[in-house]
């Protein structure tokens, strides 16, 4: 009895459609008058839905089934031990390992010994049920399959501990395909695995095996399926791997090997005299070397996926030999030098990545020309010096593309014809290609199915290019170009799916227009680096996936909406240096996922919201530059995870909270993380006396404080000192008196410390000296007293403005000497020793002289008095050696004078 729904879900399958799956799902119980089918030997009610019910117990008591599969269609509970009476079953299929479990609940099994009752099971397939409470019984109760051909146990929960390393008995020996992949098992790969010689298909991947790829596995001599991918598998990727003359489908992607060897590996495989290969996937193990030309000898290669490793040199002309290939897959490599026109002999090539390598020179038209199924595309250069496509501008392509990728490749100046003639485009990038202008027609043409849309980075000039609607755009990016004009009215009816907007550094003015929030899915705003002007928009409400808004530099005024807290789901806020003014909405605190605010350089008044630090917990807070009065409430010292607090040029008095040693991520030099929008996120600090900008690779990495240009009083709280992982400390600018903190040494991380324009007093610590990484310091005007610290780093700090305006101090590098200096060394921070000291180093000299000179002669001459027999020999030696000195000279005139003559 087949009941299996025609219309089961096949992964990529674009064509399926969810609809008319739902129309043909059974659902509801299963009668049992299914008994009175005595003889019925096959049952599949796979790909339906029944919501969630027990699989009944009376299938048990169809005793004459051979075939039974139950997979994908919404069983949960416990599997009833009762299909272990199905003595006569050839085949079980309990699936459900690729397939969201709407439900929350799924199959399970305590116990698995039901299973050893199915003597003549030859498939069992458990992939998706949960047998992590089955013990150490899972592979025993397998072990009595004798006639068992096929165990699928992907995603079952099974660990370590269930996985035994070695069986006594192997019974299930005829086994062709395993597959255990998407489990916990965290191990070394099991000896047993090696008996098992009539494997065809081996999948482990997903799981934690580590160490190295036993010899042992040169007994597959009928592999035709290797699946190791996504575990820690180090040392070399053995030959033996090369005599696999059998494989089809190699997958090693994602483990720990060694850079070294690839060569041999890929050598062997073509040494085949009949290789089968098929699909070789290497991704992600940052393996080094050339591709050897012997790769062009894969004739049968398919997918060839080297992704994210370090291989350099160019590609092989031999890969244009690969006839089959239909997916080629370098990107994330160091490959260089120019593309090869071999790649233009591909004829069944449908995927062609080869991003983010280091390729120069010209693509030319050869290299596309006979590429008749590309419908991918993709290709950047991470050089200085641009990739050029050199192609003649009427050239058409064979090819009809789906989605295309170009960086930092100039395609020329104008639009090219050949990017005119791609007009079945969902995804577009063209970022860094030097282009000038986008043709409204090719935008027609492709607005109702393009879904990805990124034009940025280009000297794009004139008005936004949107007359007509853009039903599917899910992601838009137009910055970093020369686009004017205002945005249109209706943007928002345009473009009624938009989730990602970027027209940020651009020369847009007018104002942002309302129907922008009629964009109910729209996540991130990004409008920055405009001229935009006029008050935001009031309907935040009708957004409710919104995430990140960034309108920084614009010209911006009014009052932020309080409609602006309505979508809790705001994480990053950034309107700095606009106009916007009035006191910070306390609708905001309902954001409660807010990780960052930056409202800098408006015209905010009013206090510090009490919100802050109470229910939202940010990792930055930045509102310099504005009118914001009172003191700092203790409660922002609950932030954390807080990385910047910039509060300076504001009004702000009173004393600096004691309570900032609770801002634990300022406390720990271990890394804390917070979430990062992939879309060209930027933080601008002051540090080190200019204005710093981080980016997406880097932010996480910036701490520090600025409370300076305000009215603050009181001491500095020696608590400060406990925020080891601060790099930036500024409080310059203040009313502040009394001593720097003596621990200050602690904040080991400083590297920018600015107290200038105070009252603070007394002698600059010691501990100051310990600071290693201090590279920006500025005490200036102050009443600071006594000598200038030396130490290992603060030498390096030789401008004498860093201390300006402190009457009492002394030493380098000031002019002022320190009492009891004479003048300065040559390095200008040692005192010079005084007369008194200079005599008695004098006195001290002459005397080692004399003593010298006294020992050196006695210790001669005295030896020489004494003992007669030296005496003689001593005056012997000197005559000796005169009479030797004379004969040599009157030898030597007698020369002279034969010479002249």
């Amino acid at each position: 009895m087949d009941l299996r729904n025609p219309y089961p879900y096949t992964v990529y399958d674009v064509e399926w459609d969810f609809v008319d799956y739902q129309r043909s799902c059974l659902s509801g119980k299963i009668d049992p008058s299914l008994l009175s089918l005595k003889h019925i030997y096959y049952l599949d009610l796979s790909w339906n839905d029944f919501k969630g019910i027990h699989i009944p117990n009376f299938l048990g008591k169809l005793k004459s089934l051979r075939y039974l599969n139950l997979s994908y269609a919404a069983f949960s509970g416990e599997i009833p031990h009762f299909l272990g009476n199905l003595s006569n079953l050839n085949y079980l299929d309990l699936d459900y390992s690729r397939h969201n479990n709407d439900l929350g609940e799924t199959l399970f099994s305590k116990n698995l010994n039901w299973l050893s009752r199915l003597s003549s099971l030859k498939y069992l397939n458990l992939g998706g049920v949960d047998l992590s409470m089955a013990g150490v019984s899972c592979l025993h109760y397998v072990n009595m399959l004798p006639s068992l051909l096929e165990l699928h146990l992907s995603a079952c929960g099974i660990d370590s501990n269930q996985l035994l390393l070695s069986l006594p008995t192997l019974n299930f020996t005829s086994l062709s395909v395993l597959d255990m992949s998407a489990n916990y098992v965290n191990s070394s790969l099991p000896s047993w695995l090696s008996s098992i010689t009539s494997l065809r298909t081996l999948d482990l991947d997903n799981n934690l095996f580590f160490g190295p790829i036993p010899d042992e596995f040169s007994s597959f001599k009928n592999l035709e399926h290797l699946d190791l991918s996504f575990n820690q598998l180090e040392g070399q990727i053995p030959k033996l791997i090369g005599n696999f003359c059998t494989l089809k489908t190699l997958n090693l992607a994602a483990n720990l090997f060694e850079k070294e060897g690839i060569q041999d590996v890929l050598n062997g495989l073509t040494d085949c005299s009949n290789t089968t290969l098929e699909s070789l996937d290497l991704s992600l193990n940052g393996l080094e070397g050339e591709l050897p030309a012997s790769i062009g000898r894969l004739h049968k290669l398919q997918y060839l996926n080297l992704d994210q490793n370090s291989f350099s040199g160019s590609i092989p002309e031999s890969i244009g030999n690969l006839s089959s290939l239909r997916q080629l897959i370098l990107s994330v490599n160091r490959m260089n030098g120019s593309i090869p026109e071999s790649l233009g002999q591909l004829p069944q090539l449908v995927h062609l990545n080869l991003s983010q390598n280091f390729w120069e020179g010209i693509l030319t038209e050869s290299s596309l020309i006979n590429l008749t199924k590309l419908d991918f595309f993709s290709v950047s250069t991470v050089r200085p010096i641009p990739l050029i496509f050199n192609v003649t501008y009427d050239f058409v392509p064979p090819f009809k593309l789906r989605e295309i990728h170009i960086l930092n490749c100039l395609v020329g100046d104008a639009f090219p014809v050949w990017l005119q003639s791609q007009t079945e485009l969902s995804a577009v990038t063209l970022s860094g290609t030097g282009i000038s202008g986008i043709l409204e027609q090719w935008l027609l043409k492709i607005s109702s199915q393009v879904e990805y849309l990124d034009l940025s980075n280009n000297q794009i000039q004139g008005k936004l290019p949107f007359q007509f609607k853009f039903p599917k755009l899910v992601r838009l990016d137009l910055s970093h170009n020369q686009f004017s004009m205002s945005i249109p009215l209706n943007f928002g009816q345009l473009m009624p799916n938009l989730e990602t907007l970027s027209l940020s550094d651009n020369h847009l003015d007018g104002t942002i227009p309302p129907s922008i929030c009629e964009i109910q899915y729209l996540s991130i705003m990004s409008l920055r680096n405009n001229h935009l002007s006029g008050e935001f928009p009031r309907a935040w409400s009708l957004w409710s996936e919104i995430s990140l808004v960034d309108v920084t530099n614009n010209n911006l005024s009014g009052n932020i909406p309080s409609s602006m807290g309505i979508p809790s789901s705001l994480t990053v806020l950034k309107m700095s240096n606009n106009n916007f003014g009035g006191e910070i909405p306390s609708s905001l605190q309902n954001c409660s996922l807010l990780s960052r605010i930056d409202l800098s350089g408006n015209n905010f008044s009013g206090n510090l919201p009490s919100w802050i630090g109470s229910k939202v917990k940010l990792g930055i807070l930045q509102l310099c530059s504005n009118s914001m009065s009172g003191h700092i409430p203790q409660h922002i010292c609950n932030l954390s995870n807080l990385h910047v607090l910039d509060l300076a040029h504001n009004r702000f008095s009173g004393t600096i909270p004691k309570c900032l040693n609770n801002m634990t991520s300022l406390r720990s030099e271990e890394f804390s993380y917070w979430d990062v929008s992939d879309f060209g996120e930027q933080i601008t600090i002051i540090s080190k006396g200019r204005e710093l900008e981080y980016g997406n690779s880097n932010v996480n990495l910036v701490k520090g404080i600025d409370l300076s240009s305000n009215n603050l009083e009181g001491e500095i709280p020696e608590e400060i000192s406990s925020l080891i992982a601060l790099r930036t400390l500024n409080l310059s600018r203040n009313h502040l008196h009394g001593k720097i903190p003596s621990t200050i040494g602690n904040m080991s991380s400083l590297e920018t410390l600015d107290l200038s324009h105070n009252h603070l007093l007394g002698e600059i610590p010691q501990s100051l000296s310990a600071l290693n990484f201090l590279n920006h310091l500025n005490l200036s005007y102050n009443n600071f007293f006594g000598r200038i610290l030396s130490g290992d780093q603060l030498q390096t700090l030789t401008d004498p403005s860093i201390y300006d305006d402190n009457p009492s101090l002394c030493g380098f590098p000031l002019s002022t000497k320190c009492p009891g200096d004479d003048k300065p060394t040559s390095s200008g921070n040692l005192p010079v020793q005084d007369k008194d000291e200079d005599g008695n180093e004098k006195l001290g000299l002459y005397a080692s002289i004399a003593f010298g000179f006294i020992t050196g002669f006695w210790g001669v001459c005295g030896t020489l008095l004494v003992n007669k027999s030296w005496r003689y020999a001593y005056f012997r030696f000197f005559d000796n050696i005169k009479e030797k000195i004379i004969v040599a000279i009157a030898v030597k005139v007698t020369r002279l004078r034969r010479t002249n003559l």
